[in-house]
């Protein structure tokens, strides 16, 4: 197949860890280098948001990351880019024009990408395969802070209901998008996120710590992902309140937009008011590749999320050999069994957020890391990629195009 990808506000190459740039992107990159190593050719299509970048880079043989020009040079509000996006069309038209590029299908990531795609299914006549990834009806009702506009939930609505298939990671979200939006559940499809099984793996956690600077008898409670208010780490902070009687406890926070920004000072704040200022380390963001030794140095990861679509860290720290605890978010679950690989919390609270973490930091949860990871082998890219040939070769048989299945596998 000839795919054309669409992540517009977020590359899949961008610093993860930052405000615009998570688990969408690591999905989007994955997916297509796997989709690639398969024979696939991929093309990713992200806006340019700075100069530094040549318009093509090369991800593998088969995958290209291509940078269109739409707006101003560098950082833009996502509300601002909707306005935008018309010229991000036109920039992709005249590429594809020059290349003479044809496409069998577009897969859009997140509503702005699936305005474009929903163009680009009507001006190339492809089937238009679209990811939410969040879900702004969604968002409003579960986080009270960080209302999204109404132009972006009557997009959704109106994607939901004219895309060729929607692609959900989870059956909870499936279910949000029929109630939410009308989608029809046979337009659904269902694929989970995925883990890079080489990069997440166990590491001996005294080396780790060694290696961070972690004191070797400290309990460490992890954070990653970005500084928003959806991500919860306000009643983490709260929930470490309710530990204080353990000693040597640590929280580690990684992620971030660095020193400067608002939300860092924020939650430093909140570190003071609550008291446990001494406690709480902010390491910043830090690449993917240096993610392991943080998971393995861990005791526990938290992740107290308002809102998730799925939770990528609980896949990496699993496959790292660490028990995660959870809010009732994404695949948490349907990924963690109580009391062994993680504990997911029935509502949320703080007080209750900090029990669960202290059944992982009291002593052993009795797995071992490689136990910890086999939970979430059935996770690995290849699985998934397969499973998203599937969706494509379903959808291409709607439209009654000639084209090729590699396989089934079972997603467990």
């Amino acid at each position: 197949l000839r795919i054309a990808m669409l992540s517009v506000h977020s590359s899949p190459m961008g610093e993860l860890g930052t405000k615009d740039t998570g688990g969408m992107s690591v999905y989007v990159r994955e997916l297509a280098r796997e989709l690639g190593n398969r024979g696939h050719r991929v093309d990713i299509y992200t806006r340019l948001n700075g100069s530094r970048h040549k318009q093509i880079a090369q991800i593998n043989d088969k995958v290209r990351l291509i940078h269109l020009r739409a707006g101003k040079n560098g950082q833009m509000n996502k509300l601002d880019l909707y306005g935008h996006l018309d010229d991000f069309f036109r920039e992709l038209e005249k590429f594809r024009t020059r290349e003479s590029l044809h496409y069998d299908l577009v897969h859009s990531h997140y509503w702005l990408s699936g305005r474009v795609g929903k163009w680009a299914q009507e001006s190339w006549t492809i089937p238009h395969v679209f990811m939410f990834h969040t879900v702004g009806a969604v968002k409003n009702s579960t986080v009270g802070s960080e209302k999204e506009p109404e132009l972006r939930t009557v997009t959704e609505k109106h994607l939901a209901r004219s895309c060729d298939r929607i692609l959900v990671a989870t059956d909870k979200e499936r279910d949000h998008l029929i109630q939410h939006y009308g989608a029809s559940p046979q337009m659904i499809g269902v694929v989970p996120c995925g883990v890079n099984l080489d990069l997440f793996s166990p590491r001996d956690k005294a080396k780790a710590r060694q290696e961070l600077g972690f004191a070797q008898d400290e309990s460490i409670v992890l954070f990653v992902g970005r500084f928003a208010p959806l991500k919860g780490i306000d009643r983490l902070m709260e929930a470490m309140c309710h530990l204080q009687h353990h000693q040597r406890l640590r929280l580690i926070i990684v992620g971030g937009d660095g020193r400067d920004a608002p939300e860092f000072q924020t939650l430093q704040k909140l570190a003071r008011n609550f008291g446990i200022q001494e406690g709480v380390t902010f390491v910043g963001r830090i690449e993917q590749d240096n993610l392991p030794a943080y998971y393995s140095a861990a005791n526990v990861l938290v992740v107290p999320s308002y809102y998730e679509s799925f939770g990528l860290v609980a896949l990496e720290a699993l496959a790292s050999g660490t028990p995660v605890v959870a809010t009732k978010v994404g695949a948490m679950e349907s990924i963690l069994k109580a009391g062994t690989t993680g504990h997911v919390v029935s509502n949320g609270s703080p007080l209750l957020l900090a029990k669960g973490i202290e059944k992982f930091i009291s002593g052993s949860n009795g797995l071992s890391a490689h136990e910890l990871r086999a939970s979430v082998l059935r996770f690995s890219w290849s699985n998934v990629a397969s499973a998203m040939i599937d969706q494509y070769a379903a959808v291409l048989r709607q439209w009654d195009f000639p084209t090729c299945c590699c396989g089934t596998v079972s997603m467990g």
